[in-house]
């Protein structure tokens, strides 16, 4: 009797539950019972409470900080290794640690190599990411990645506007590539921001590379943190005549005063996906769920089947 390829299981990392019980649900699949035995001082323990042995399993969570979510995924990694899952496939909707992907100054570390090593080290034997920081960093991994691509959600959601004049903006030179693009795809003006910056997370001065007067500016990057360089380059559009300024950012880490920035800004709309969820809400961010998108993947990965219309933009 020829071997039947068992189903995959899918579990999910404590932060992004969320996330993963949409994307099993999409996927047609229950979510896999995993438990967390947390000890006093903050040390914790997952245990898959059933039997992994010989299947593919799917684990799901991003690895923003704090670091637990990092550690969180590497000891659900061990433990499945360690329950002879036969494949272990890391699904992460953002890869943290990310904006670590070189040595800019003396004496720093190169993080994002790190956290490819530990993965490969823990026991995973696939990445599934999406709108990883830097490109380079699948070069990090000895083991095949994946790397989707958000706009697959952003485009469709951006011709439903029908934007007359429509101008793709970068809000850095670093995003010029995914500007441009963006801007291909959509037959549009591609602009750029230059800035310049006091410290991290601090912009002391920024300029604007292009003409936005009369133009519904779209501004495109990989995440938004703090929310300031989205802000100040939506004050400085509608200032050089912008009709409108939006933005989609893959990622919403929205870290300190981020919100407040976004509602207090000129940005009409902050356009985002569910890789991280939102720690509050607000009238001008619009989520889009990637959970389609990471089933689909996760799908034609398990039937090998080709992934390659969700590399393109």
């Amino acid at each position: 009797m020829p071997y039947q390829v068992p189903e995959p299981k899918i579990f999910g990392c404590t932060q992004s539950m969320a996330l993963a019980e949409k994307i099993a649900a999409s996927y047609g699949a229950e979510l896999g019972n995993v438990i967390f035995s947390r000890y006093s001082d903050g040390e914790f323990q997952p245990s898959f409470e059933e039997s992994i042995r010989g299947t593919r399993i799917f684990i799901i969570g991003s690895t923003n900080p704090s670091s637990e979510n990092l550690m969180e995924m590497l000891l659900m990694i061990d433990a499945a290794k360690r329950a002879s899952a036969r494949h272990i496939t890391a699904v992460m909707p953002y890869f943290g640690w990310a904006r670590q992907d070189r040595k800019d100054k003396p004496r720093v570390p190169i993080a994002a190599k790190l956290v490819a090593k530990m993965l490969e080290a823990a026991g995973a034997t696939r990445i599934i990411t999406m709108d990883l920081h830097a490109d380079q960093i699948q070069g990090f991994f000895e083991k095949p990645v994946d790397h989707l691509f958000a706009s697959t959600l952003f485009l469709p959601y951006l011709r439903s506007l029908n934007l007359d004049n429509l101008t793709i903006a970068s809000p850095d030179m670093g995003g010029s590539k995914r500007a441009y693009a963006y801007s291909k795809a959509l037959e549009s003006d591609v602009v750029i921001c230059y800035k310049q910056r006091a410290k991290a997370n601090v912009i002391s001065h920024m300029e604007l590379i292009g003409d936005v007067k009369d133009k519904n500016v779209v501004l495109v990057d990989d995440m938004v943190d703090t929310a300031g360089t989205l802000a100040k380059a939506a004050d400085l559009m509608i200032e050089r005549g912008a009709l409108s300024v939006r933005a989609i950012t893959t990622h919403a880490l929205l870290s300190g005063n981020a919100y407040e920035r976004v509602e207090k800004s000129q940005l009409s709309e902050l356009i985002v996906t569910d890789s991280i969820p939102l720690k509050q809400q607000s009238e001008k961010i619009k989520v889009l769920s990637c959970a389609d998108l990471f089933a689909d993947v996760m799908h034609r990965v398990h039937h090998n089947t080709s992934i390659a219309s969700k590399f393109l933009m």
